[in-house]
């Protein structure tokens, strides 16, 4: 034994390998995730009296697999199969194997829907409870409890498989976990409701992950691409409010608090995936965010460059939400007028009716063309429509001074 016991930090670090180990072993996602929070419990009682062991991934490993043993002999199973597994349960290389990109694979698998394939991969992979995961969504503990529930009932039913799978499956399901760490992330950075703009452990905890898999894929372009978008767009993170809490836009922020080392980190990460092989939409918003990073003030910001950059995404992933921020790209370069005929046919659009980003870069815009009642009105759309509640009260703020026109 050694050391005094960090539990959290074991749990964290190591539930997910031992989860996997269990997985590569027995194959039912539900008994083996059970087994290792009991092994968890043990653990927390025994090892502030006894110490870290030597192999807390080990000793962990065995634990489960021997809980498991226990229950399959409850339930009838044969005594060879006992004893096989028994053996088994010793710890060894085995238990040190990086099972990481497998587990992954498995909690995006694609008879999941993607909730549930965010829910899984935060709860297995990620290692965060039931409670932090159901807080950070904005939804009741026993409904996210339920939604891991029937994730794990769902890839029992189809038999999922613990493994890589074959190679022409493999690129759809690094894909799916991709956007799923994508969706982590963005919800940590912008959380979409409650009373803060960000949830940084939630965020801290996507770029945890994509780090882990671009460790296991380096040669991955798109992978590096979200890792660097990560990065750069979490080094605006001091900067995004003011000392009393208020929303701050980019083009107002201290740039001088901005984490250089993710921004030197972000860049080196693009400029490295992008002659690689075929751009992905990652790359591309990668370099959108590397060219704002990299600009000194907002005044020397490249937007000529930037306005490219999203026409070649626009091409590549065609859709609302991008047409949006191409339209504030092209406003800056060719002037208000052509950012909003850009904008108003999307206000027709099902899938941003009830977004308040719509509304919000309309006003922008509107405002810029001196068109003050429109802008406030639509500010005000915007903050109704608003669930975060900082960017609410900019919102708020900014229909108030758009009623007294131009500053």
């Amino acid at each position: 034994m050694r050391g005094s016991p960090s539990y959290e930090d074991v749990w964290r670090e190591e539930s997910p390998h031992v989860l996997a180990a269990l997985l590569r072993r027995y194959g039912d996602f539900e008994a083996c995730e059970d087994a290792v929070q009991e092994a968890l419990l043990a653990a927390a009682r025994q090892w502030p009296g006894d110490g870290l062991p030597d192999s807390p991934r080990g000793w962990l490993v065995t634990v489960a697999s021997r809980r498991l043993v226990d229950q399959r002999r409850a339930e009838g199973a044969r005594e060879r199969r006992e004893l096989a597994d028994a053996a088994l349960a010793e710890p060894g290389p085995a238990a040190e194997r990086d099972d990481s990109l497998a587990l992954l694979l498995l909690c995006c698998h694609p008879a999941l829907s993607r909730p549930s394939q965010v829910a899984l991969t935060l709860r297995a992979v990620g290692g965060l409870t039931t409670d932090r995961i159901a807080r950070a969504f904005l939804v009741p503990e026993s409904t996210m409890a339920q939604r891991i529930s029937r994730a794990k009932a769902r890839l029992r039913q189809v038999d999922a498989p613990f493994g890589l799978p074959s190679p022409t499956e493999l690129p759809a399901r690094v894909e799916a976990v991709a956007h799923v760490l994508y969706l982590i992330f963005t919800e940590g950075h912008t959380a979409t409701g409650g009373s803060g703009l960000t949830d940084v452990s939630l965020a801290a905890e996507a770029v945890r992950l994509t780090r882990r898999l671009h460790d296991l894929l380096p040669q991955a372009p798109e992978v590096s691409g979200l890792l660097a978008l990560m990065l750069l767009t979490d080094a605006r993170r001091p900067a995004r409010l003011d000392p009393h809490g208020a929303l701050v836009l980019l083009a107002d922020q201290d740039r001088s608090v901005w984490r250089g080392d993710l921004i030197d980190e972000g860049v080196r990460l693009v400029e490295a995936a992008l002659p690689t092989g075929r751009v992905g939409a990652y790359q591309l918003q990668a370099a959108i965010a590397a060219v704002h990073a990299e600009a000194a003030t907002a005044a020397e910001t490249d937007w000529a460059q930037i306005e490219v950059l999203y026409g070649m995404l626009a091409a590549l992933t065609p859709g609302p939400v991008v047409t949006l921020n191409h339209a504030v790209a092209v406003a800056e370069v060719h002037g208000p007028g052509a950012g909003l005929a850009m904008v108003e046919p999307l206000r027709g659009d099902p899938a941003l009716r009830h977004s308040h980003r719509l509304h919000a870069v309309r006003a922008h815009l509107l405002a810029r063309a001196g068109r003050y009642d429109e802008a406030r009105e639509a500010y005000a759309e915007a903050a109704r429509l608003a669930t975060n509640v900082p960017e609410q009260r900019y919102l708020w703020a900014r229909s108030v001074d758009a009623s007294s026109g131009p500053a």
